[in-house]
């Protein structure tokens, strides 16, 4: 990675341009054209640098019902039921822990008991049991990962 490859993870990170060109934005406060902005965005990903650029949103303001949820697999079926959960497209933050209950995601949708059905069928259809845990209290903690020292960028 190079300065200006830094220099476009903090954009990204701190003050992504929501606008129809963001990459050409973002190429004119690096100095570069669009394309190899995109070029280098497109690098980062496919090194695993970047893993994920999108919104995150607060479900609950928008009308939804989001949850945490837990549960006890078998490693030996571990890949299959994240699979099989991530099928859900309210499904997020799904990761492996290594715990008793070591699989964990966040399931959000329409409401409590849009949620709930698809809990029961998730139980149902992978044979396991979810550990529901909604959130009593949200805190937002911001991590961004300065990548050049500098705080602001054009």
């Amino acid at each position: 990675m190079d300065r200006v490859d830094r220099v476009i993870l903090d954009i990204v990170q701190r003050d992504f341009p929501v606008e129809m060109r963001p990459w050409a934005t973002i190429a004119a406060r690096v100095g570069a054209s669009e394309a190899e902005v995109m070029e280098r965005v497109q690098k980062l990903k496919d090194e695993g640098i970047i893993r994920r650029i999108g919104a995150v949103f607060d479900s609950k303001k928008l009308g939804f019902y989001s949850t945490l949820c837990a549960a006890r697999v078998s490693p030996e079926r571990l890949e299959e039921v994240a699979e099989y959960v991530n099928r859900y497209p309210g499904v997020t933050h799904n990761y492996a822990r290594d715990d008793e209950y070591n699989l964990w995601f966040t399931l959000t949708a329409g409401s409590k008991e849009e949620v709930k059905r698809q809990v029961e069928e998730i139980e149902k259809n992978c044979g396991i049991e979810l550990l529901i845990l909604p959130a009593r209290k949200v805190y937002k903690i911001e991590v961004v990962l300065s990548m050049d020292g500098m705080e602001e960028h054009g």
